[in-house]
């Protein structure tokens, strides 16, 4: 891909996201999503491959939707109470609308079935873009609206999320859609303290970010694409992929490592809200999510491959590891101890 286009694409999506972050106003936040949306279409689709292409044919129409969804939702909202403002949004039905277009953004059960295939079918790195960076925007609006919304249709929708993020990835071999099916799992947990504790949702994606970047920033490094790759791959750089395992069980949400800190806090809030059923219901979910991690941790760094014929070995890859990834590895592995500090926060 050219650099001067690739450069005016990662800036669009600064600008785009920024734009949506910061305004107040529908319309703008509306611009900054479909900024958001034309700047990735090229990412996605750079490899020229029909998978790709199909891939950022499927993630158009889906964020073209959502976004006329969203756009309609504002206008009924203001047609009914003379209202722009993001917060002041109080009118049942665009709540409903509002809460089917995020949903359909962000990639919740039941309008999911898009974000597997689109993950699968474009890069790593640009995966990792589109499982975190663009994710933050429509988060965002959720929050500015959140005390608008239905806590009973996101409590289904989120239990429903966790199951399926848990039981479709199961039986998957390619990497890209088990960390989709773990996004759609994560986004279970994320959605089911929105009303009742915003800021812990806020809490619970940036944990979720910081787990999964040096997962995909490992995944890329050593040039994994499934679970049949993945058993040969610890010769390249043999401390990440030990390391790799670590995360894993991170994101899995074990519980000396930073992953068990937001469902920790999670079931805490639904504790204290006596929604008790549906913290055990939610927790006993995240198993189906812990088998597929700790399969992917096995595949990594416990299983040999066979050596009844000769065969290549992969030697180490050029590329060194960047102190970026060795920073969020540290970071996804040992922040549990730093967690008093958010307790403080005000």
């Amino acid at each position: 891909m050219n650099p001067q286009a690739k450069l005016l694409s990662i800036t669009s999506l600064f600008l785009g996201s920024t734009i949506t972050i910061t305004s107040n106003h529908w319309i703008m936040a509306w611009t900054g999503l479909e900024i958001n949306t034309l700047a990735i279409l090229p990412l996605i689709s750079k490899s020229h491959h029909p998978r790709a292409i199909e891939a950022a044919t499927k993630y158009f129409l889906v964020q073209a939707a959502a976004s006329a969804l969203l756009l309609f939702s504002s206008m009924t909202n203001a047609w009914y109470t003379g209202q722009w403002d993001i917060t002041q949004l109080t009118h049942p039905t665009s709540c409903l609308l509002l809460t089917t277009a995020i949903s359909i953004k962000l990639g919740l059960v039941p309008f999911h079935f898009w974000l597997p295939e689109v993950l699968q079918g474009t890069s790593l790195a640009t995966g990792l873009l589109l499982a975190t960076a663009l994710k933050f925007p429509p988060i965002t609006l959720l929050l500015l609206t959140s005390p608008s919304l239905n806590p009973t249709l996101l409590t289904i929708m989120a239990v429903a999320s966790t199951a399926l993020g848990g039981w479709a990835g199961l039986n998957q071999t390619q990497t890209r859609k088990i960390l989709a099916f773990s996004s759609i799992s994560h986004l279970g947990w994320m959605t089911i303290i929105l009303v009742y504790n915003p800021k812990l949702t806020l809490i619970t994606f940036y944990l979720y970010c910081l787990m999964t970047i040096p997962i995909f920033l490992t995944l890329d490094t050593i040039k994994t694409l499934k679970l049949t790759t993945m058993s040969t791959a610890w010769t390249k750089i043999p401390p990440l992929t030990a390391t790799l395992m670590l995360m894993l069980l991170s994101l899995a949400g074990l519980p000396p490592l930073t992953g068990f800190l937001p469902k920790w806090l999670i079931i805490q809030e639904l504790t204290k809200q006596e929604m008790t059923p549906t913290a055990t219901i939610i927790a006993l979910l995240s198993l189906l999510g812990l088998f597929f991690y700790l399969r992917l941790a096995y595949c990594a760094t416990i299983t040999l491959p066979p050596n009844s014929i000769n065969h290549m070995k992969q030697w180490q890859t050029n590329k060194s590891t960047k102190m970026f990834i060795t920073t969020f590895i540290t970071l996804s592995i040992m922040l549990l101890p730093l967690s008093p500090m958010i307790f403080t926060t005000p």
